[in-house]
């Protein structure tokens, strides 16, 4: 179980770590996006989705199971509390990572209320950048 753990954070961080290079060549660099020398920088829910939570949670948000579980986001009772999707996202929980110091509060906001409103999921109560800063005590 200790193994399948370390496994599965190598993978997180791998890929979160990739997310994070954004900008790291400097200003000189090519523009970020396919083809530049730069990741893109998510700038919406769908994005920050594509760049920081499907290699685990995957395309359609059913989640997966093999060397390590991940859980669905797709018709997840869960998602319909706002907060809790807001800590999740921000301080991880198990084999997940927070993403409190890679994510804005607005990127953060956007990507909780595009998994509140996608997937099967119905929870249409606005989620703001305001909510997460409020969270993290700032």
């Amino acid at each position: 179980m200790h193994k399948l753990r370390t496994e599965r954070r190598w993978i997180v961080a791998a890929a979160a770590l990739a997310a994070l290079a954004v900008g790291a060549k400097g200003a000189d660099a090519d523009e970020p996006g396919p083809g530049g020398a730069r990741p893109m920088v998510p700038k919406n829910g769908a994005e920050v989705y594509e760049v920081y939570c499907q290699v685990c949670h995957m395309a359609g948000g059913k989640g997966a199971a093999g060397a390590a579980r991940f859980p669905a986001l797709a018709a997840n009772a869960r998602l319909g509390t706002a907060a809790y999707a807001i800590y999740m996202v921000d301080n991880g929980k198990a084999g997940m990572p927070g993403f409190k110091e890679a994510l804005t509060p607005a990127q953060v906001a956007e990507v909780v209320a595009y998994l509140r409103t996608h997937f099967g999921n119905a929870y249409a109560e606005p989620v703001t950048a305001s909510d997460v800063q409020a969270m993290r005590g700032q």
